[in-house]
């Protein structure tokens, strides 16, 4: 079991899966001060309280930060769907219960990582998939806690 987070050591993934965020473009764009319900409709407001920069807001550790589009449903109980795009902190600490990007031999996956009783699982959020108990000797990493996501609507 290994812990590493060698951020140049990513086996056989291949490059179209994985991105690297552009801190050097900034893309701050205004924040209305007033919330939008989700409910009924409310009068609109007149001022906006500044602009939101998306790279300062997420971004904590550029150099420690990918982005990384999700394959599969294991995790759509969790939000996260086939074609999102997550952005995942390889210098963020993990605990239990944080939803991680991790590696199992060649293969990444999402999944919730769960730490009990020394025991460590990388949990799905679909009952359609059991969880996937690590043991000793198994080729295991965590890569990075998934800081957020996002998809087009």
């Amino acid at each position: 079991m290994s812990y590493h987070r060698n951020f140049t050591d990513m086996g056989n993934t291949t490059a179209a899966q994985i991105y690297r965020p552009d801190t050097t473009t900034k893309w701050a764009r205004p924040l209305f001060l007033a919330r939008v319900p989700a409910g009924f409709p409310s009068p609109a407001e007149d001022y906006i309280e500044g602009s939101l920069d998306l790279n300062r807001h997420i971004i904590k550790h550029p150099m420690a930060t990918f982005y990384i589009r999700v394959s599969g449903d294991s995790m759509i109980d969790a939000g996260i769907y086939p074609g999102d795009v997550l952005v995942v902190d390889r210098a963020a600490e993990v605990d239990s219960g944080d939803i991680v990007i991790a590696r199992l031999d060649d293969e990444l996956c999402v999944k919730r990582l769960l730490m009990k009783d020394g025991q460590i699982w990388l949990a799905p959020e679909n009952k359609a998939f059991e969880p996937i108990g690590i043991k000793d000797g198994m080729d295991f990493e965590v890569w990075g806690k998934v800081i957020c996501s996002f998809r087009m609507h």
